[in-house]
């Protein structure tokens, strides 16, 4: 026998949980960024200096809220953000005042504010996006050494199994639940 019922249950959960925290799920683990932090996406901000101090990485979520009307959001190609001339060079725009940009590739992403005067003034700013960690964030958790365990089969045996593995069916759900819960 490979071991007990009860050594069997919590070994699979082991593996699900070690999985977990060496981040085979890391795409849940996605940051949202607010632009320009309390201060919003506004004229008179520092959005170089806000942007050096956040690592960002592919499935991040950049937020950009504003009056519309009053500033919009373009992400552009490199020569553009240079210029603030946004003639040419436009990939998407961003006009409602709470847009949500999904940064999905590696890559550099340029942003700019196209109201008149807004881009020389300062309302651009350029990211460096890297590919999500895989690494973990600290040690995996250290797993006891499956050893067989001895049973002494009796007339309640197959009572006690099956009662086993029905628990193992209920923490199951439980952890799939919490996991759900925290995850998404």
């Amino acid at each position: 026998m490979a071991g007990t019922p009860v050594l069997r249950c919590f070994s699979g959960f082991t593996i699900i949980l070690a999985l977990i925290d060496l981040g085979f799920f890391r795409s849940a683990n996605s940051e949202t960024y607010t632009v320009g932090d309390q201060d919003e996406w506004s004229t008179g901000i520092n959005y170089l200096a806000w942007s050096n101090g956040y690592n960002f990485s592919v499935g991040d979520v950049l937020v950009f809220k504003y009056i519309p009307g009053q500033h919009n959001v373009y992400e552009v190609m490199e020569a553009t953000y240079k210029s603030c001339n946004d003639s040419t060079g436009v990939l998407v725009r961003y006009e409602s005042g709470d847009d949500q940009v999904v940064l999905k590739e590696v890559k550099r992403y340029w942003f700019i504010c196209t109201i008149n005067g807004h881009c020389l003034g300062g309302m651009r700013f350029t990211i460096e996006v890297k590919e999500a960690s895989t690494a973990p964030s600290r040690a995996p958790p250290e797993t006891e050494p499956s050893t067989p365990a001895t049973t002494t089969p009796d007339k309640d045996f197959a009572s006690r199994e099956q009662a086993m593995a029905t628990y193992c069916l209920v923490f199951a759900f439980g952890v799939v639940v919490v996991l759900q819960i925290v995850l998404f």
